[in-house]
Order: C-alpha cells, then structure tokens, then sequence
C-alpha cells in the first residue's frame, strides 16, 4: 500500500510513500542522458532526458518507483491489485510494459500535457520483466507543476484521469476516491459550529473538532482522504527547508508503523521509505522507516551527460544528533 502527492510553494514538489512488507533492494538511482536505454518494444535510445529517483536496478535497468526528470515532470506507481489489467502486444500501439512504464514517459516528455499525447498511443502490456517476476499491479500519477493525472489501465481499458487534489493511494480506481470525498465536505481546519441543534448547548471541548470524523486506519481510501485534507489545508513558508518539512509532515500523516497490518499471514508492512523531490531543482529528499533524517542527493552535482548509471543506497540505519 502506498501514498502519493504533490505540494506546490515557490517549487514544485512531488513524492510518496512506499509501503510494503520486503525491500527489493531500493537505490537513489540517477539515469544520465547518455545511458543507453532498450524497452521490450525495440526502441533503443541513448539521448534521452535525465532521470532521478528510487528505483530497483535489475540487469542494468532501473526499475523505478518513483522518479523525477530533469524538465520537472514526476511520475510515481502504486499498487491496484484487484483492477490492473495489461494487454497483449497490439499492432499499431506503443506497446510498453508496465515495468517500464515510468522510464517510457520521463525519458521523452517534458510535461503532462507531453505525456497526454504519449498515452493516446500506448498499450500497456502484460509482459514480465524475468519469467519468476510476475507483473506488478499498478496505477501511476504523473505530475508537474500545472496539472496531475492519474493512469489506470483496467479491463475496461486504459482511463486517464485529471487528478485535481493531487493525491493518489491504491484501490478503488481513481473516479471512486475522488468521489468519496463528497463524504467528508462537512470537515474543516477552524472551529465547528453547532449545526447539531439550535436546542441543545453542545461545547466544543477540544481543539481540532473541525476535523472530527477524518479516517485514521491504514486502509488506502482513508488515507487518500486524510492526506487530501492534510495537503490542501496545508500552510508552510516558501523557503526549500520549510517546504521539503512541511511535505514530510503530509506524508506523515499516514505513516505506517510496523506491528499496525500483518499481511500474508505473519510478515508486517511498514512504510519503507519517504520521499520528496523537488522538480523544478532536481534534488530527491528522502527517509527511511529507521532513518528520520531527511537525505538528498541533487542530480545536477553529477554529470548528466554520462552513460552510465549513479546510485546511491538508501540509508536505513537512524542518525540521531546529541545536543550534549
């Protein structure tokens, strides 16, 4: 299960959080414009866009969770066991795995509105990456600093939505979170007044009853609403520390504590990592479940017209400062 969004102040910041009971092995993992790039489909590049973000690298591909390029175009996928549905090969289409879904997209286009035209033409396919990795169940949230949308590619077909709260967690499809909301239009940042009865004397005995009914539990329907609401009544300075804290503290609203969801019997998810990149300066902030401290690792102090992939391991270990 997993949680994505957006958060926009001077600069555009995108992330999520990965939530999962095993780690595949997750690298800060940059793809320099030069590195030599060959999709399922036959299409083979080595001049492309630069790429950063937490990825899997399996045959030296980089196999990413989330990322960000250098245009400031993000893209994330999340699971939608239940409702993903990929395709055969289709003569005529772009036929893409889901796999490689998000380095299709980062590596051409520049913009949403650049992957909108992209979409019109793909078909995602169902083909495995090795024959004992079966495909993963997903949905994807593509942002930049204009407009989000949301790709679900189900039995129905391949929908796009417009994703105008800029948030995304797993099931239900994406049509069906939004309207959820609807539910929860009585919630507020202020102060409750007493609409109960004009007969009664009800107090409000406690600070935050304006919120009094938002989801607490760790399905993924309560947290897309728990961090819509967080999101969109944020308020932080426009300063980088003040906004990459403040997307944190989003996130962190459904943070997921291990011993909270026992899954496939007696294996716990936890959230495995955090992460916040800002788009528009290519710096990816992250932190792990035993590491607290905010990390970065900013693309533009490499080189970018490298052939060859950077990585950096995710630090997991907890550093903690002493005052004394």
């Amino acid at each position: 299960m997993c949680t994505a969004a957006t958060y926009k102040t001077k600069d555009f910041y995108f992330g999520r959080t990965l939530d999962y009971e095993i780690s595949y092995g997750d690298e800060i993992v940059i793809t320099p414009r030069s590195y030599p790039i060959r999709f399922r489909n036959g299409v083979e590049t080595n001049a492309h866009n630069a790429i950063i973000g937490m990825a899997c690298i399996m045959d030296n591909f980089p196999l990413y969770y989330d990322a960000v390029n250098e245009k400031g175009l993000a893209m994330a996928g999340l699971n939608f066991v239940g409702n993903a549905h990929y395709y055969d090969s289709i003569n005529g289409k772009d036929n893409v795995a889901q796999f490689e879904l998000i380095l299709w997209i980062l590596a051409q286009c520049d913009s949403v509105k650049q992957a909108r035209q992209k979409l019109k033409k793909i078909n995602i396919t169902k083909e495995q990456f090795r024959p004992e990795l079966p495909a993963a169940q997903l949905h994807w949230m593509i942002a930049d600093k204009n407009e989000t949308i949301v790709v679900e590619s189900m039995s129905s077909g391949l929908k796009i939505w417009d994703n105008p709260v800029g948030v995304l967690t797993n099931n239900p499809p994406f049509d069906k979170q939004m309207f959820n909301l609807n539910n929860y239009i009585g919630l507020s940042p202020r102060d409750p007044q007493n609409n109960f009865s004009d007969k009664l004397n009800l107090d409000m005995y406690s600070r935050g009853m304006g919120a009094l009914g938002l989801p607490g539990d760790l399905s993924s329907q309560s947290r897309f609403v728990r961090v819509a609401f967080v999101k969109m009544n944020s308020v932080s300075g426009d300063s980088e520390n003040e906004s990459v804290s403040q997307f944190f503290h989003i996130l962190g609203s459904v943070d997921q504590q291990r011993g909270c969801d026992y899954v496939n019997g007696d294996k716990l998810e936890i959230t495995i990592y955090t992460s916040c990149c800002n788009a528009d300066k290519g710096i990816y902030y992250y932190t792990t479940y035993d590491n607290h401290q905010i990390t970065a690792v900013d693309m533009h102090r490499e080189d970018l017209d490298s052939s060859k992939l950077i990585q950096y391991p995710a630090i997991k270990g907890e550093r903690i400062y002493f005052q004394n």
